[in-house]
């Protein structure tokens, strides 16, 4: 990333190809982080007895709230965004701590719970010029096509 603008992030008119396929790069990467929480939902469940299934939607919170907040606190990317080449950045060009990680991962649970948030959300991913989303929007980030590392 050598052009920035005073933002931070690469600019979308100067730079498109960072934002190039965004949205449709997100929702893979949520069906690929889904499956993965799914996954390890099934794994835990046996070692609670099985009692889990009760508290089976409280369970998937846990799992991916702590899923999302570790994996983009150590590399501002899901398995999922790492698999379809995308990557968090703050507005200053920087990839996630532990307490945006920790942020957006909230936001994005809190959306994924409110049906008109989650419109809100995805009109706005579609629409606007870094491909940003309403948690995006609020905390200042935007999701990028990784740089080819040479």
């Amino acid at each position: 990333m050598s052009e920035h603008t005073a933002w931070g992030l690469p600019d979308p008119d100067r730079q498109p190809e960072f934002y190039a396929n965004v949205p449709t790069k997100r929702l893979l990467a949520f069906v690929a982080d889904t499956l993965i929480v799914g996954a390890i939902c099934l794994l835990l469940i046996p070692f609670t007895a099985f009692i889990a299934l009760f508290f089976l939607p409280l369970l998937w919170l846990v799992v991916n709230l702590a899923y999302r907040i570790v994996t983009l606190a150590n590399s501002s990317a899901t398995p999922g965004m790492r698999l379809v080449g995308i990557e968090f950045r703050t507005t200053t060009g920087a990839r996630f701590d532990l307490g945006r990680a920790a942020a957006h991962s909230v936001l994005f649970a809190i959306w994924f719970a409110m049906f008109f948030p989650q419109v809100i959300s995805i009109i706005l991913m579609l629409t606007s010029a870094r491909g940003q989303g309403l948690s995006d929007h609020i905390l200042g980030t935007a999701a990028i096509n990784r740089a080819a590392e040479h």
